[in-house]
């Protein structure tokens, strides 16, 4: 039974690079979106993913991305170098997260690279844009639309700006403890990240969460991150996407160890563990091509 918070874990690299230079880190001297960065995000896991998730089911690679609710845009930049084919849009409102993301990923990557990348400050649902092979939204950020109408509508402006045959990825979170307002934290480099379940609202499935870093001179930055989302269920995220158009949707769920953990591998699946908490992916296909493996 695999459990999980609704969190990506932190990436070795971030923790040894922090090490070698001897870093102490307090809520004083450090930035908000270089911990979400550490403790949430695994952009090379997840373009890794969405190779994957395009050789199954066209039998080829993507070699243009979308990516929605961008912020920092670590993950277009992560796609535009990976291959010189690779092009990347990312998309979001907050121009601070964007530029922040501008100086720490893109500023010093060569002209060739950041030239295959664009950064738009837009609204997802007005934003008029090339048609892309795949759009991501990841780390649960399409939540934001609470209302069924709001989030159908999302869905096929999506649907939308794909290619024919494109493909669109999220991430969705549940389980039994997703429902129960409570803290659960995790050691990571350096600090500690809480992720706090806030609110529930049960006739509503209205959430607040928060995203706190504690560090070890008991400084805190406390509410680093809030999210007011619904809690969607995968259900009625696959009704809303076959409303919105599209023709098939896929479940990816986690894998578990011999412990009853999640292991990190996620595989196409018609039937979950009754699981505490768990992530999974969803592919939701626009059409399907002369090579499709769908």
């Amino acid at each position: 039974m695999a459990k999980k918070q609704p969190t990506r874990s932190s990436k070795p690299s971030a923790q040894t690079k922090s090490r070698r230079r001897g870093a102490w880190r307090t809520a004083a001297n450090s930035d908000r979106h270089d911990l979400y960065e550490i403790a949430v995000q695994e952009v090379v896991s997840e373009c890794d993913f969405i190779d994957r998730v395009w050789r199954q089911k066209r039998g080829r690679l993507a070699a243009s991305m979308r990516e929605d609710f961008c912020g920092t845009a670590k993950a277009c930049t992560e796609w535009a170098r990976r291959r010189a084919t690779n092009r990347a849009i990312g998309v979001d409102l907050d121009e601070s997260v964007i530029l922040w993301g501008e100086r720490r990923h893109r500023a010093g990557l060569p002209e060739h690279v950041s030239s295959r990348i664009t950064i738009l400050k837009a609204d997802v649902t007005k934003v008029d844009t090339p048609a892309v092979d795949t759009i991501v939204a990841m780390n649960f950020s399409y939540f934001i639309f609470k209302d069924r109408r709001q989030l159908v509508d999302y869905f096929r402006r999506v649907h939308a700006s794909l290619v024919r045959d494109g493909i669109f990825i999220c991430d969705a979170y549940g389980g039994s403890e997703a429902h129960v307002e409570k803290e659960e934290d995790r050691a990571c480099d350096g600090f500690t990240y809480v992720w706090d379940q806030n609110k529930y609202n049960p006739i509503t499935g209205d959430v607040t969460n928060h995203i706190h870093f504690r560090f070890p001179d008991g400084s805190e930055m406390k509410r680093a991150f809030t999210y007011q989302w619904r809690l969607w269920s995968l259900p009625e995220i696959q009704d809303a996407l076959r409303e919105a158009g599209f023709v098939a949707t896929t479940v990816y769920w986690e894998g578990t160890t011999a412990k009853g953990e999640g292991n990190g591998v996620f595989r196409p699946s018609t039937r979950g563990e009754a699981c505490q908490g768990w992530i999974a992916y969803i592919a939701a296909e626009k059409g399907k091509s002369a090579g499709s493996r769908g």
